[in-house]
């Protein structure tokens, strides 16, 4: 009996200590330049909002999704190249206000400064090139003036020039392009493993023709936007314009390339349309009030528990700051953007862990009414308010999972911090409470 007791206390004691640490964790590692800072969005962040028409006429229709999927694809790997760490490019269907349906690429850029810079990146037509390897003796050269060029840059010279006028020491360019390129496909052999399917037109056909003939063994590359997608190695002799991609490919693997390939061949035309900038002032006032209305909220949900269940508010009221820091912990551990609608949907996921304990809390009044022990009334309450908890919690999962689903970025931002929480409201209820509760009434 006593040393159920006192294994009950050390256990609350072990997670009062946990949560206490996972809270300086938090607190520590927000510091300024820290990579586990917490990832903010465009709404309090600051940045800016591009809004592009995409020109879908040419395509076939059953062809566009895959189309505009390679499209963004593009446009991320710009936006990365360009240095932005937490891009949003999503695609998006127009019906209202435009004649028919318009097909819209919206990228979102937080941090970004440089406005125009990042619209004459994105706003380029995707290029596809094939490059051969470079003769030895070249490459040997080039990588030694790459090497004085870091020597000049670490002695403080100006090496833009040089910087400018670099080639590759790896590869050489051809004549063959992507729009050489007819099609791209993804086809599985007879044992089921995927691969990418190469058509060319005639004169890229004799292009294509000439560079396997002149490089068997060796690897032709194919760059997207300056960037290696691909780089095979030549069997032989590639003739009548057909070629095979082998490599051990995903299903996955096999589309994504698939999509470069055709993005640089069959690039689809877009149109800026919109901008929008948040500058860094506005956003860190929304962060501000958004970190200020949670503590308020909290505040005020652990004064009403304490002074309506007096202990045991006491004990939901120390739970529900472990459940924050819980959340807070998955925030930086698996880097979840946090939005305004972010903040609010763990506001939300906050009062719902509230309202599992005010369950519990009330059924083991009922309990005690009944003539009960504490101990006995609390094992009874939380096993009575358990499936109240459960149906509650699953069905606001399901619809959180909805409109993640479907809804736009402001809404999956909201939808994830909401699951996130859902999922913590019940370790914090059940669980912890629980084990504090245990604690004292043991």
């Amino acid at each position: 009996m006593l040393f159920n007791m006192a294994k009950k206390r050390i256990t609350a004691v072990l997670l009062l200590l946990l949560g206490v640490g996972l809270g300086y964790l938090v607190y520590s590692t927000q510091a300024p330049g820290s990579k586990w800072n917490f990832k903010l969005g465009l709404d309090l962040r600051g940045g800016s909002q591009l809004i592009y028409k995409a020109d879908v006429s040419k395509i076939v229709l059953g062809e566009v999704n895959n189309s505009l999927d390679a499209l963004r694809d593009v446009i991320e790997r710009r936006v990365n190249l360009f240095g932005v760490t937490e891009p949003n490019v999503q695609t998006q269907t127009a019906n209202v206000g435009v004649v028919g349906t318009e097909h819209r690429l919206l990228v979102e850029l937080p941090g970004v400064t440089d406005i125009n810079a990042a619209i004459a990146l994105i706003g380029q037509t995707p290029t596809l090139e094939f490059k051969t390897e470079r003769d030895p003796g070249e490459r040997d050269l080039i990588l030694k003036q790459i090497e004085d060029i870091k020597k000049k840059q670490e002695e403080g010279k100006d090496v833009s020039a040089e910087i400018a006028n670099i080639k590759d020491p790896y590869y050489v360019d051809t004549e063959l392009t992507g729009r050489f390129l007819s099609r791209s496909s993804v086809e599985f052999s007879q044992t089921g493993q995927p691969y990418v399917s190469l058509q060319f037109n005639d004169e890229g056909a004799k292009l294509f023709a000439e560079i396997t003939k002149a490089n068997i063994g060796k690897t032709v590359a194919i760059y997207l936007d300056g960037q290696p997608i691909s780089q095979p190695t030549v069997q032989g002799e590639i003739t009548g314009g057909q070629a095979q991609i082998t490599g051990g490919f995903t299903p996955l693997e096999a589309k994504q390339l698939a999509g470069r390939l055709n993005s640089g061949a069959l690039p689809i035309p877009i149109e800026l349309i919109a901008t929008n900038k948040i500058g860094a002032t506005l956003g860190e006032g929304a962060f501000d009030k958004g970190v200020k209305a949670a503590t308020i909220g909290y505040a005020i949900m652990a004064i009403f528990l304490i002074l309506w269940y007096r202990l045991p508010g006491f004990v939901a009221a120390l739970a529900l700051a472990f459940y924050s820091v819980i959340v807070l912990v998955i925030f930086k551990s698996f880097g979840v953007t946090l939005t305004a609608a972010g903040i609010a949907g763990f506001i939300l996921s906050l009062g719902m862990a509230v309202d599992a304990n005010v369950l519990i809390f009330e059924r083991m009044k009922e309990e005690k009414k009944r003539g009960k022990l504490p101990s006995a009334a609390l094992e009874e309450g939380f096993a009575r308010a358990w499936t109240s908890i459960r149906d509650a919690n699953i069905s606001s999962f399901i619809t959180a999972v909805i409109l993640f689903w479907f809804g736009t970025s402001l809404i999956k931002g909201f939808a994830l911090v909401w699951m996130i929480g859902i999922g913590a409201s019940i370790i914090s209820a059940v669980f912890i409470t629980k084990r504090f509760m245990r604690a004292i009434y043991s």
